[in-house]
């Protein structure tokens, strides 16, 4: 059976999406609202850490994402083994992202974002935050190291939205 070039690039998609471990990868202009988030705790390791558990958070730390493409701080330092939540506020008139992990991690989802602009993700290191809305991210870090957040939509991330995390 021929296929049509849809069904190419659909498989394509797939294919890579299948490809990325695992890894709930998507992107679009709605964002996700918390009753899509899973209700268990991933115990899923990753370099950067691991989902938290939001009964064991340490601390709160708020980042705030404006149009400028930074995000506010642009730096964090925690304890190994803190288990942080972030409060994730975007004050700007378009949406913004932050997904965390190594550099590496995040240059190679952003070129796979520049491929395919209008994938959505769900992840627990991730959250698409709408305009003038706030998401919540609850991670422990648990290996020392420096680690990053970005806004991985085009365009973003090449303008210099990217947040650095110091793990002592």
């Amino acid at each position: 059976m021929k296929k049509n070039g849809m069904e190419g690039a659909v498989t394509a998609v797939l294919l890579v999406g299948f490809a990325l471990a695992g890894t709930a990868w998507s992107h679009g202009d709605t964002p996700k609202g918390k009753e899509t988030k899973p209700s268990a705790i991933s115990t899923e390791e990753h370099s950067f850490g691991r989902q938290g558990d939001p009964k064991k958070v340490t601390r709160t730390v708020r980042i705030d994402m404006a149009d400028t493409m930074r995000y506010t701080p642009a730096q964090i330092i925690v304890k190994r083994g803190e288990t942080i939540r972030f409060e994730v506020n975007n004050g700007g008139k378009i949406t913004h992202e932050i997904v965390f992990g190594s550099m590496n991690e995040l240059k190679e989802h952003a070129e796979l974002m520049r491929k395919h602009p209008g994938m959505e993700h769900d992840a627990p290191y991730m959250a698409h935050v709408a305009p003038a809305k706030s998401e919540r991210i609850v991670w422990q870090f648990t290996r020392p190291g420096e680690f990053y957040y970005a806004c991985l939509i085009p365009g973003h991330f090449e303008a210099g939205m990217v947040g650095k995390v110091i793990v002592k």
